[in-house]
């Protein structure tokens, strides 16, 4: 409780605030982790070579059968922002900045109305023509069963990461770290490389940090403040403290 204390201080006083993002928290809104021991990956390890944009190159119209039952995308308008999510919304509070870099890729920090979201591995809600460029909303791709350009004919690929992609957004999250006066990271376990690169990051430039999860991490020794508790039960007791 002291830890939950002492932090909340911190989130007070804070002036820029970064917020990394796992699994752990999007879990309260029924959203499976997918990287979890009960994860969905763990039941067909063949599920990354499909999931790859090598796969997709060869077998657009195959890997896009694969791709909406993986991540069951018909079901992805049924799941709402949790408390947790609207806890790092409210923290803009006042004129405060808070930017969130999340692996998540559900859209649930933009449906809680986060101003500044950094989706560090993209997003199942919109899907991109490889040619043109153009844009598309999942209603248009959940339209058909091989999604193509309403302009190029040319099969959509989504804008989730896929196995084989170059990650983007790396240098724009250590930005945003660089410049904040603490970070807090919520709801991951840092296994997955080089997201878990990011806290050396906030280490160098010497910014308060923390990390609350359900369980240890091997890099819990980088943080400030270590809370091991339920995602919503931390945030329903820092918001007693804010």
């Amino acid at each position: 409780m002291d830890n939950i204390k002492t932090l909340a201080l911190h989130i007070r006083s804070a002036e820029s605030i970064v917020v990394l993002t796992g699994a752990g928290v999007s879990t309260a809104s029924g959203i499976p982790d997918f990287r979890s021991s009960e994860g969905l990956w763990t039941e067909d390890e063949s599920r990354e070579y499909f999931m790859s944009t090598s796969y997709f190159e060869q077998e657009p119209e195959d890997f896009w059968k694969k791709y909406k039952a993986i991540f069951r995308l018909k079901l992805l308008k049924d799941y709402k922002p949790n408390l947790v999510h609207r806890f790092i919304k409210d923290l803009e509070a006042g004129s405060r900045s808070v930017t969130v870099i999340t692996q998540n890729v559900d859209g649930l920090h933009e449906a809680a109305k986060s101003s500044r979201i950094i989706e560090y591995h993209g997003t199942l809600n919109t899907s991109s023509c490889p040619r043109c460029h153009g844009s598309f909303s999942l209603n248009y791709v959940m339209g058909m069963d091989v999604p193509r350009c309403d302009q190029c004919r040319v099969v959509l690929k989504p804008d989730v990461l896929l196995f084989g992609d170059l990650i983007t957004a790396h240098e724009d999250a250590e930005k945003a770290i660089r410049e904040a006066d603490l970070m807090l990271v919520m709801g991951t376990s840092l296994l997955v490389t080089p997201f878990n690169l990011l806290p050396y990051t906030a280490l160098e430039e010497d910014v308060t940090t923390a990390i609350l999860n359900n369980e240890p991490t091997d890099k819990d020794r980088l943080f400030d403040y270590v809370i091991h508790e339920d995602l919503s039960l931390a945030v329903d007791q820092l918001t007693k403290y804010l």
